[in-house]
């Protein structure tokens, strides 16, 4: 287990029951407790969970993700994959809306090397973006959201309401039939769909851990996303479930 898997557990494990031990880490992870006391600590320094004897508890609040920081080093290869992917389900000459996220970074790294004209909407993408000799790069107007570097606000509504995409490739906090897409932050359930109303296609990236997972702000049911892309460990039955509401699935 390298240290963005342990990463992954960690968090989990303290979003799920408040508290961890180093102790109970260690043993589930098979490194040894002088590691997991140094991923304590990386995680203390994020603002993640505060350092007690023998472990940790959580200073993540119930219903929020966590900070993007984190979210960088969880389930790194399955976004590097699912960011390939997107890459190959865009054509040369195509405009594309990339929204926010850590999954949606790696679909720009993917894009950088193409002939497309790309609006993202965060910093983070924008970064990757302008390096390229290729890419015509749009920015949005609107305000950052600190933390997250994302554009969010009426002016980016305004922005997104102004133009037309050939793909929007949008990142979510949870995919489930029931409940459909959704999103911790309110702010940014608009700017999604508003993005989706500005794009042909909408191409949406999910690691298997937001799958069956519901967060407060509804952005819109699963039959509006035309293409979902995630990884292998998603199960069957959700997947089937998603495919029967018209969704095609690329599993990398």
């Amino acid at each position: 287990m390298d240290s963005a898997e342990r990463m992954d557990v960690i968090v989990a494990r303290l979003r799920a029951e408040g508290e961890v031990s180093v102790a109970a880490l260690a043993e589930l992870t098979g490194h040894s407790e002088m590691t997991i006391r140094r991923d304590l600590d990386h995680l203390s320094d994020k603002g993640v969970l505060r350092r007690v004897h023998g472990g940790a508890v959580s200073l993540l609040p119930r219903g929020q993700e966590p900070p993007y920081a984190i979210r960088e080093r969880m389930a790194v290869d399955a976004k590097k994959r699912i960011g390939r992917a997107v890459g190959e389900l865009v054509d040369d000459g195509q405009a594309v809306l990339l929204d926010r996220g850590t999954t949606v970074v790696e679909a720009a790294r993917a894009l950088a090397e193409r002939h497309v004209t790309v609006m993202p909407l965060s910093l983070q993408a924008a970064a990757v973006l302008s390096e390229s000799n290729t890419v015509r790069l749009l920015m949005p107007g609107g305000e950052v959201r600190p933390g997250e570097l994302a554009m969010t606000g009426p002016l980016t509504e305004a922005s997104l309401a102004a133009v037309r995409f050939d793909t929007a490739v949008l990142s979510c906090c949870g995919l489930s039939l029931t409940d459909g897409v959704t999103a911790y932050d309110l702010a940014d359930v608009a700017i999604k769909r508003a993005a989706m109303r500005s794009a042909r296609q909408v191409v949406l990236v999910a690691d298997s851990t937001k799958i069956g997972q519901v967060t407060m702000g509804h952005v819109g049911p699963v039959s509006d996303v035309d293409v979902l892309v995630t990884d292998t460990g998603a199960s069957d039955d959700s997947i089937a479930e998603i495919r029967a509401a018209g969704v095609a699935v690329h599993r990398v």
